[in-house]
């Protein structure tokens, strides 16, 4: 199933350049010591399963980056690469307190690795030791688990001590220079989606929940998206269908899931609906918060589900007659029924009018155009909701 997001809406970013070389240097100079202040390290293969596993100096977490994960094939090619003594990238971790450490970029290679030295990962589709295909590390010769004992790689450490007052704003923080060094290791390769950025840089009960969120099965069943099982809560599975289906494997699941969150508060409708976003997912919330959200998203979802006879957010679209579900009239339908929650037994009893309503609304081409548009400004956001809430339960009732 398609689903449509509407535009971005950044602002226009607008202006000439009329800085001459001595305002250049003058703004250079102002910005003292703006450096990020890094280390360098190595780990031996056993030194590094001994502090992740054991010491939890360093945190891997599950779905900490982006949702594809590495295949057979590729783990495999990782432990080859270091048996030939071949050079692999380091890997780049963040420090969060004093000595201890998440993982910035790098998560799969050392998932990878923990598998193997964990019995987890058979080896398979070797093309140069070919003759190691379909061994694990327990039935490895002394000589092959030697060579894994000396291998090694390479850390590169953001320290705290790194300066954060250039960047981005007056009020910067050290999340926002990791987010800047993020993308830029990121830029080489396959450019992230947003949600997949969020996703790294905002570990925590919220992320979690979001992902807990985008596994219910009423969530799985509007969107179309496979249904999860019990094996799926291992952090290493994640089955082919997942990984075909568009909205798991760009995220989008996930940003669904925060766009209730990041508008359900009226005072985060501001800006483009990227800002909206990026700011809810910093909130800081504890896990019996982030139970009640879940609970809270899961009741919403289930009572349109219902109300709208199992095809919630769906609308017929006159361009390519045939139904389409919307970001926009999602956001608006789940914002607007979070609001009226108190009297949902109400619009309940009077589900036949809600859909009159609904089918009169569609008609204008006006409202037509705000709940299938593409414009995702916060005064559009504002004007869908507030359809919607008139469609629900009319002002006056």
């Amino acid at each position: 199933m398609e689903v449509e997001f509407g535009d971005d809406d950044l602002p226009d970013e607008t202006g000439t350049q009329t800085d001459t070389d001595t305002d250049l240097d003058e703004y250079f100079a102002s910005l003292e010591a703006l450096r990020v202040v890094y280390q360098t390290t190595h780990f031996f293969l056993p030194q590094l399963r001994d502090v992740i596993e054991n010491d939890n100096t360093i945190n891997v977490r599950p779905e900490y980056q982006r949702r594809l994960r590495w295949t057979r094939s590729q783990k495999s090619a990782l432990i080859e690469s270091m048996l030939l003594n071949i050079p692999i990238p380091p890997i780049y971790l963040y420090e969060t307190s004093a000595a201890r450490y998440e993982v910035m970029d790098g998560q799969q290679r050392l998932n990878a690795i923990l598998e193997f030295l964990d019995d987890k990962l058979v080896l398979g589709n070797l093309t140069v030791l070919s003759r190691l295909n379909g061994l694990k590390y327990s039935l490895c010769s002394p000589r092959v688990k030697r060579a894994l004992d000396r291998a090694s790689i390479s850390a590169i450490v953001l320290l705290l001590e790194s300066d954060i007052r250039h960047v981005g704003s007056p009020g910067a923080e050290l999340h926002d220079l990791r987010r800047l060094v993020f993308d830029r290791l990121n830029t080489g390769g396959r450019a992230l989606f947003p949600q997949e950025i969020r996703n790294a840089l905002n570990p925590g009960p919220l992320n979690d929940a979001l992902i807990e969120m985008t596994r219910l099965r009423i969530f799985t069943t509007i969107f179309n998206i496979p249904p999860y099982n019990h094996r799926e809560t291992d952090e290493i599975y994640e089955s082919e269908e997942h990984r075909q289906n568009s909205l798991y494997r760009t995220m989008k699941d996930c940003e669904l899931a925060l766009r209730f969150v990041a508008l359900r508060s009226p005072d985060n409708i501001r800006g483009a609906m990227k800002q909206m976003l990026d700011r809810a997912m910093k909130a800081e919330i504890n896990i019996d918060q982030a139970n009640a959200l879940v609970s809270d998203f899961e009741n919403r979802l289930q009572f349109l589900y219902d109300l709208f006879e199992t095809r919630p957010f769906q609308v017929h679209t006159r361009e390519e007659g045939r139904n389409r579900v919307y970001a926009g009239m999602y956001d608006a339908a789940m914002v607007a029924m979070d609001g009226h929650w108190p009297r949902r037994s109400e619009i309940r009893d009077s589900a036949g009018e809600v859909h009159s309503r609904l089918r009169t609304a569609i008609s204008s081409e006006e409202s037509y155009e705000l709940l299938t548009g593409r414009r995702n400004t916060a005064e559009a956001v504002r004007r869908r909701i507030g359809l919607f809430r008139e469609i629900l339960l009319p002002q006056g009732v």
